[in-house]
C-alpha cells in the first residue's frame, strides 16, 4: 500500500471511529464500511454486509449495488458461499476464481454467471442462529491478496463494531422498556390486594415460575388487563 493509500484508511477509520462514538446510525456507518471497501481496496466492484437470522430471514445490509444484493440473497438462498464459509468455518474466506470452485456447487456458478470471478468474505460476528459476514466483490480472477485481506479486516472490524454497538443500544431500550412495565404492573397490584412493592413483585415472579411465561410477559397482561378493566362502558 501506498503512503497515501495508507493516509487514507486512517483518515477513514477514523472518521467511523467518531461515528460509532457518536452514535451515528447504524445504516450509515455500516455504508461507511462498504464504500471504503470499494474506494480503498483494489480492483473491487461491490461490497456488501450479509445477517442471516435463521433459515427464512436475512437482509443485505449497505449493498453499494444492485449486483451485490442480489448475490447475498443467492448465498442465502444456497446457503452455501464465502460469507457463509466466513461465519461458520473460517474468520476470513478467499475465493480466488470463482470459475472453478467446487466448495460452493450452486453458489460459484450463479456468482460467475453474474460476472463476479473472486470474492473476499469477512466473519463479522456468530450468536445462535444469528450470523454476519463482510463480503466483497471482484470481476477480476485472484484479485485479493493479503494486503486486501488485512485492509478489508480492518473496515471489518469497524462494522462489527457498530453492529454489537447498535445490539447493545436496542437491549438496553428492550430492558428499560421492560422495567417500566414491570413497575406499572407492581403498582396495580399493590393497589388491588393493598400489598407493598416487595410483595407485589413476589406475586408477579411466582406467577411466571410457576406458568413458565417471561416476567415481563406477566407484567404486560397485568397491565393490559387492569386498563382494559378501567375503561368506561
Amino acid at each position: 500500500m501506498t503512503d497515501e493509500g495508507f493516509e487514507s484508511l486512517l483518515t477513514t477509520m477514523a472518521e467511523m471511529s467518531r461515528n460509532i462514538a457518536q452514535t451515528s446510525s447504524l445504516d450509515s456507518t455500516l455504508e461507511s464500511v462498504t464504500s471504503a471497501c470499494v474506494q480503498l481496496i483494489p480492483d473491487v466492484a461491490g461490497a456488501s454486509i450479509l445477517i442471516v437470522e435463521g433459515p427464512e430471514k436475512y437482509g443485505s445490509l449497505a449493498p453499494t449495488s444492485e449486483l451485490t444484493e442480489k448475490l447475498d440473497a443467492l448465498q442465502h438462498r444456497f446457503q452455501q458461499g464465502p460469507c457463509w464459509d466466513a461465519a461458520t468455518t473460517n474468520p476470513a474466506t478467499r475465493a480466488p476464481d470463482l470459475r472453478g470452485d467446487d466448495r460452493w456447487p450452486e453458489f460459484a456458478p450463479a456468482a460467475v454467471e453474474a460476472g463476479i470471478l473472486s470474492m473476499l468474505s469477512f466473519r463479522l460476528f456468530t450468536f445462535d442462529s444469528r450470523v454476519g459476514a463482510l463480503n466483497l466483490f471482484s470481476e477480476k480472477v485472484d484479485a485479493f491478496g493479503d494486503e486486501s485481506e488485512t485492509v478489508g479486516g480492518m473496515l471489518a472490524t469497524q462494522a462489527a463494531t457498530a453492529l454489537i454497538a447498535n445490539d447493545r443500544a436496542l437491549q438496553f431500550r428492550s430492558a428499560l422498556a421492560s422495567r417500566d412495565i414491570i413497575g406499572q404492573a407492581k403498582g396495580m397490584l399493590m393497589e388491588r390486594f393493598d400489598v407493598d412493592a416487595v410483595r407485589a413483585f413476589e406475586l408477579l415472579s411466582r406467577v411466571s415460575s410457576d406458568s413458565n411465561v417471561p416476567l415481563a410477559t406477566i407484567a404486560e397482561r397485568v397491565v393490559e388487563k387492569g386498563s382494559a378493566s378501567r375503561e368506561p362502558a
